[in-house]
């Protein structure tokens, strides 16, 4: 009896070590499989919650346009996840030029009249 107490203390040790080494593969190899189905034109969201959109892959870096002529050079792993083009993913930005009239508010600075003409 005493001769078994080893072999199945070194099994409860060694087996859990083994079993998260093949669950950390396994998510590594999935990253990796994600991170090589990126595409131009797919609209990711990074690990920063930045959205974005894939406008250019190279071997370590993707170059995301993050508004209409705006593009940025991240690598690679920031990207977290892709996401649906719909309106519901993006977050609202409020738009304070409904609330300012043609001559600006003196008493509100905070409150810029924006050029929507462009």
């Amino acid at each position: 009896m005493e001769n078994l107490i080893l072999p199945l203390l070194l099994v409860a040790l060694v087996l859990p070590m083994f079993l998260g080494r093949r669950r950390q593969q396994k998510v590594l190899q999935e990253a990796q499989e994600f991170q090589d189905s990126l595409s131009v034109g797919d609209r990711i969201m990074t690990t920063a919650g930045l959205y974005a959109t894939v406008v250019a892959l190279d071997e370590e870096t993707v170059e995301l346009e993050i508004a209409p002529g705006v593009v940025t050079t991240w690598n690679r792993m920031v990207v977290r996840e892709r996401v649906s083009d719909t309106a519901a993913d993006v977050p609202d930005v409020y738009d304070y030029s409904d609330e300012l009239d043609a001559s600006h508010d003196a008493s509100r600075p905070d409150l810029v009249k924006r050029d929507t003409t462009a």
